[in-house]
């Protein structure tokens, strides 16, 4: 029994996840392909109510926390990496909201209505040589009030999930200079999408480009204006390192299912009783289960909190943590398997490249470990 799990209700919810893993482990091959996207998978979450994890219950949802939702997150991924991160924005999205009540009702009671009626939605903030919103960029993407409607117009890259979503939430600036968050549903008038998606890692994410040419929506859909500071408390994107942690842990799994039962005719023994490899297996579950522990040690600190948008640093510290120790865990299953892991028909080349993916999901490490170092420095200096 897993020691994170700590209710029956999340017993529950990982026992349904569980029965999922091996199919989902079982079609990941065809997310090689370029272009493709596991909508099987997300189907099969949909079934079990998966997509409204984090929706209140007035709206139909299941109305669960931030420690269920990292806990689902690590499992799913560890069926398919891809198709964690796919559905994890939209139950991450809702999150947010239930604990900060951040947005716009209006605007809000929209896309919590479409969430309850199946709907899924991401945010599409990044663009084109335009530098990362994470470190403050300007959108591009412009909206433009007309009467009783926004006109909005741009293009958005790496938007993760593209082909499945109902709805896109669109970063834009408007007249005054100020970035605007805008509801938009995905079939209007106006919106395509570009397969620009050519990443070697978690390549089923389909992170398109979509394409906004003028499309209208009304002026009620603006869910928040940057410049209201209006703060947004950030445990969900947790989701990123459960992610990570949980493919990884799928490589150990591999690694382990390897070394007890290859036994070579030199060794006449399986490999796991090599000193060596179990060297390399102790490792691995030291690696595992400290990022585990400092990963859910952070949720329970986080819902604990009573000022959550001031936990900014912890989320970050853990992120980092834990993806470099997902990474780590790979390399150590990578090693235990030997040359058969580079092989294409071995999902260990699959597990070795989607981890990788987590350097480049927010925050970066270069920019916590800067603001890091300036506040230690200032520290001292004023001492």
């Amino acid at each position: 029994m897993d020691s994170f799990i700590r209710t029956e209700k999340q017993r529950d919810l990982i026992a349904k996840i569980d029965q999922l893993i091996p199919i989902f482990q079982k079609r990941e091959p065809e997310l090689d392909t370029p272009g493709s996207f596991p909508f099987e998978n997300i189907k099969n979450l949909i079934n079990i109510n998966y997509s409204k994890l984090t929706l209140p219950t007035e709206y139909g949802g299941q109305g669960l926390g931030l420690y269920e939702y990292i806990l689902a997150q690590e499992a799913i991924a560890e069926g398919c990496g891809s198709t964690a991160l796919s559905i994890g924005w939209t139950n991450g999205t809702i999150l947010e909201y239930v604990e900060s009540q951040h947005w716009n009702s209006d605007a809000a009671n929209v896309l919590l209505g479409a969430i309850e009626n199946g709907g899924l939605v991401n945010t599409a903030a990044s663009e084109n040589n335009a530098g990362s919103p994470t470190r403050g960029a300007l959108p591009r993407t412009t909206v433009v009030r007309n009467g009783e409607e926004l006109v909005i117009t741009g293009e958005k890259i790496f938007t993760t999930a593209a082909p499945a979503l109902t709805h896109f939430i669109i970063t834009a600036t408007n007249e005054n200079n100020e970035v605007e968050m805008i509801l938009v549903p995905s079939n209007l008038k106006g919106i395509s999408l570009k397969d620009s998606w050519d990443s070697l890692a978690m390549r089923g994410t389909a992170s398109q480009t979509v394409i906004l040419d003028h499309v209208r929506v009304p002026n009620t859909y603006v869910l928040q204006t940057k410049t209201s500071q209006l703060k947004a408390a950030k445990g969900w994107l947790l989701h990123i390192p459960a992610c990570y942690i949980g493919i990884a842990k799928a490589a150990r799994n591999y690694a382990l299912k390897f070394a007890t039962s290859y036994i070579p005719s030199s060794l006449g023994n399986p490999i796991a009783e090599a000193p060596n490899i179990k060297q390399l297996i102790g490792e691995m579950e030291l690696t595992l289960t400290t990022a585990r522990h400092m990963l859910y040690g952070t949720v329970e600190r986080y819902e604990q909190c009573k000022d959550k948008t001031a936990f900014k640093e912890p989320l970050d510290v853990t992120k980092i943590e834990v993806t470099n120790a997902a990474m780590k865990v790979v390399d150590r299953a990578m090693r235990i398997v030997g040359a058969r892991a580079l092989s294409e028909s071995n999902p260990m080349h699959r597990y070795y490249l989607n981890v990788r993916a987590g350097l480049y999901n927010p925050p970066m490490s270069d920019v916590i470990q800067t603001k890091l170092a300036n506040e230690v420095i200032a520290e001292f200096m004023e001492k």
